[in-house]
């Protein structure tokens, strides 16, 4: 499929993407991510003892504090607050630290488009960085529309306000994929079969939208080799430091 994208890029071809680890000094784990333009910085604090408000005795409690790049928190901020809290409760085992908090602070530096997959592979760097324990990692990936009937992928701003629909895709990706090869049994198995997520915009047929999924599926595996070989490459500085 032949689709004229800005820069010249291909319908599934997807922009430059870089993700960083540890990179604020106060936060209990940190990370920055970014796809092409777009960057988001994560910070994690927790766990901590929980509050009257969220308290749970048998589970921990997760909380996503977005803030924009410029500007008051709005309607579109407190859904993407809603939608990565539902995400991370997914992929997080919350039951190894119950009756705590742990608060997960997203900061915008610019956006171009795909914010919420740019966002949510910063929360999961952070949480890796912090150690907390996960389940799964989450890999996502945002499908477009256009109003000749195309589906391309990891849209840019100007693409995203061209198109005809849009849809997000949360996949569920081993979380061994982060860690140094040889570090965990040969035997592990990916988990990148099923969907946490989905978000739509605008309308598509069933068809569009099954057709988005499969498309959406297929760029699982590059992003978790891209996410897989940053982490192993910070992982040998860090054990490089250490000794």
């Amino acid at each position: 499929m032949n689709v004229e994208r800005e820069g010249g890029r291909g319908a599934n071809q997807l922009r430059p993407m870089d993700c960083s680890r540890n990179v604020l000094s106060r936060a209990h784990g940190s990370a920055s991510c970014s796809h092409g333009e777009t960057k988001v910085i994560a910070a994690v604090f927790g766990p901590k003892s929980g509050t009257k408000k969220n308290e749970n005795p048998e589970k921990a409690c997760i909380e996503i504090i977005w803030k924009p790049k410029t500007g008051q928190i709005g309607k579109p901020e407190k859904e993407f607050e809603m939608i990565l809290k539902r995400t991370l409760q997914n992929i997080c085992l919350l039951t190894i630290h119950p009756n705590t908090t742990t608060s997960i602070i997203v900061q915008v530096a610019h956006d171009d488009g795909s914010l919420l997959p740019c966002a949510i592979h910063a929360t999961c760097a952070a949480l890796v960085d912090a150690g907390f324990p996960l389940k799964s990692l989450a890999v996502a990936i945002c499908c477009c529309l256009t109003e000749n009937g195309h589906i391309i992928l990891d849209p840019s701003k100007l693409e995203e306000q061209k198109m005809k629909a849009f849809v997000c895709l949360v996949f569920p990706s081993s979380v061994n994929s982060v860690l140094p090869e040889g570090s965990t049994d040969a035997s592990a198995k990916s988990t990148e079969q099923g969907i946490i997520t989905s978000l739509t915009r605008g309308v598509m047929t069933v068809d569009d939208y099954f057709h988005s999924v499969e498309q959406g599926r297929a760029a699982v595996t590059p992003l978790s080799n891209i996410l897989r070989k940053k982490m192993q490459s910070q992982f040998a500085s860090n054990l490089s430091k250490a000794s």
